[in-house]
């Protein structure tokens, strides 16, 4: 948090009379603020785009507005280049712990069905298509760029993602919101928020299934039960291997991801942690899956 950034949020026009300034932290990609003035609270996000994450901030902007006229996310206020105003909500973030939940875990994919097709309806403007393997791709192109020490696990890593994408095969399409971290999930005691919309994007289902699985550390019966409650019926055989491929992919990401920040990124974050922690889930996920 420096002055600049601080000044900056002082001087936005909707504010009314006297402001409280707090950081907000969590952020991987934006730094947050909570912002209180005599017409509420509202929190702040400064980030400007990311294009070696796909991080586009018109795109994240029009998700979070098409989100929230789904009733799934707050009300964007106030946004201008690099900076985002959203109202904030009182209200418990999850964690890891509460996804597994039986009562939490129902309602979660009952929101993440509704992002699928609900937010949609409501996006206006250009929207970006989050496909993992192009994203991988694009990543690995990123570190041989920078001469990354991965970059031996990155040739294995592509070899890897041919396989998986193959195994995939065709998709049902709809919009993602590629990010399902507990701490993206919002509880107000009546009803569950979504939030921070850096990489929604058209996709498969599949993705944010994985995702919320392999984020929050669902096991084998949390996954079937996953899979059931979001298709209704449990799954077959084909249907979790499929899931399997993705829910590799998605770590795969992950990893790349954070391998990515390690090189790009200036922000107090703890990538090479981050790294080392999402490589072991990664390798655990597919010896899992090669096993099957």
């Amino acid at each position: 948090m420096t002055n600049p950034e601080l000044n900056r949020i002082a001087a936005l026009p909707i504010w009314r009379g006297e402001i409280e300034i707090l950081p907000l932290g969590g952020g991987r990609t934006n730094l947050n603020f909570t912002v209180t003035d005599p017409t509420g609270n509202y929190v702040v996000r400064l980030g400007e785009d990311i294009p070696a994450h796909h991080v586009m901030r018109f795109n994240e902007l029009a998700a979070s507005r098409a989100a929230h006229a789904a009733g799934l996310s707050p009300e964007v206020v106030f946004a201008d280049e690099g900076i985002t105003v959203i109202r904030h909500i009182e209200c418990k973030t999850l964690d890891e712990d509460d996804v597994a939940k039986p009562e939490y875990l129902s309602r979660i994919v009952e929101l993440m069905k509704r992002c699928h097709h609900e937010v949609p309806q409501h996006l206006r403007g250009p929207a970006l298509v989050f496909w993992v393997f192009h994203v991988i791709r694009d990543y690995a192109a990123t570190l041989e760029t920078h001469g990354s020490p991965y970059l031996a696990k990155v040739s294995e890593y592509l070899d890897i993602a041919t396989r998986l994408e193959a195994d995939i095969g065709p998709i049902e399409l709809v919009f993602g919101h590629n990010d399902l971290m507990a701490a993206n999930i919002l509880d107000d005691g009546q009803r569950l928020w979504l939030i921070d919309w850096d990489y929604a994007g058209f996709n498969s289902p599949l993705f944010d299934l994985g995702g919320l699985a392999s984020n929050n550390g669902l096991n084998a019966a949390q996954e079937q039960e996953m899979l059931a409650l979001y298709y209704g019926t449990p799954p077959d055989a084909a249907l979790l291997h499929r899931y399997h491929a993705m829910k590799c992919a998605s770590l795969m990401r992950e990893v790349m991801w954070s391998m990515v920040s390690e090189e790009i990124s200036d922000l107090d974050v703890d990538y090479a942690g981050y790294t080392a922690e999402n490589l072991g889930r990664f390798e655990r996920a597919y010896a899992r899956y090669l096993e099957a």
